[in-house]
């Protein structure tokens, strides 16, 4: 008795996630709506993985769109913040960004500390050379996004690849950065991804997914997401055309065969932690 109390106070506890029925969707927004709602995800959900869940769910359904951010100028002219369309990084990082600003140019300025590294002065800008363009780099020294595979399985059964990322085996980059980095990147073979190890995640947690074939190019993450609740994903997906959610395991194994060849997990963080 004492144990469905208890349960029964934690549920009526827990947010509401059906008033996002209620709103637009995002991508049929002008900026100026868009800035309207933001304050109401703050209120809403004050706690922060809370609110990175409330805005994932409140952008299934939007258009699916590789490579669809930039710097407005230079090499890259897409925008540095949209709502319009996604892909599978695009999610998280207008995700990440939007939840912690009241209205559209707070969202795009935050969008610029997250997406691009800082220079010696500590200072964030938007050109093509300091983006975040490789995920696995991102989830190691980036603090918005930080690597917790370690802890969610013992350290034997962890797998692992040293490379030098964008270094391809011919020796060449794969984006003309000036940049190479020699670094070990850890992560859980898909076959040894269960209940198990979900139960351990945040309730909002982040998922990348390994191909080891790309490893030759210099990179190691193929395709992220949103894991939420220990057991869904939402993700821009190339595959179904626009954000979706589905059961976690079933897309990682379909029919049993995995998708990707492992998983690197990390958390969320907001900008001033």
């Amino acid at each position: 008795m004492v144990r469905f109390l208890l349960f029964i106070l934690f549920m009526s506890c827990q947010p509401k996630y059906d008033w996002l029925d209620t709103l637009p969707k995002p991508w049929n927004l002008n900026r100026r709506e868009f800035s309207s709602y933001l304050p109401l995800f703050q209120k809403k959900y004050p706690n922060f993985l809370n609110r990175i869940k409330a805005f994932s769910l409140w952008q299934v359904g939007k258009p699916y769109q590789l490579f669809c951010l930039g710097e407005e100028t230079g090499k890259d002219l897409d925008p540095i913040f949209r709502m319009d369309v996604s892909d599978c990084t695009v999610h998280i990082l207008t995700s990440i960004a939007s939840v912690q600003s009241k209205n559209w140019d707070e969202a795009r300025s935050n969008i610029i500390k997250i997406h691009y590294k800082k220079d010696p002065n500590g200072i964030s800008m938007p050109t093509y050379k300091s983006r975040w363009h490789f995920t696995s780099d991102r989830i190691q020294d980036n603090p918005s996004t930080r690597d917790i595979t370690s802890q969610l399985i013992d350290q034997e059964q962890l797998s692992s690849v040293y490379l030098t990322l964008n270094e391809k085996k011919d020796g060449n980059e794969f984006l003309e950065l000036g940049w190479k980095k020699p670094t070990i990147v850890y992560y859980i073979d898909s076959e040894k991804i269960d209940n198990k190890v979900l139960e351990k995640l945040p309730i909002v947690a982040g998922a990348a997914f390994v191909k080891e074939s790309y490893f030759d190019m210099g990179l190691v993450v193929s395709h992220e997401g949103v894991i939420i609740d220990k057991s869904e994903i939402i993700h821009a997906s190339s595959e179904f055309g626009k954000t979706v959610k589905m059961d976690f395991l079933e897309y990682l194994l379909p029919k049993g065969k995995p998708r990707f060849d492992g998983v690197i997990f990390f958390s969320f963080h907001p900008l001033d932690e």
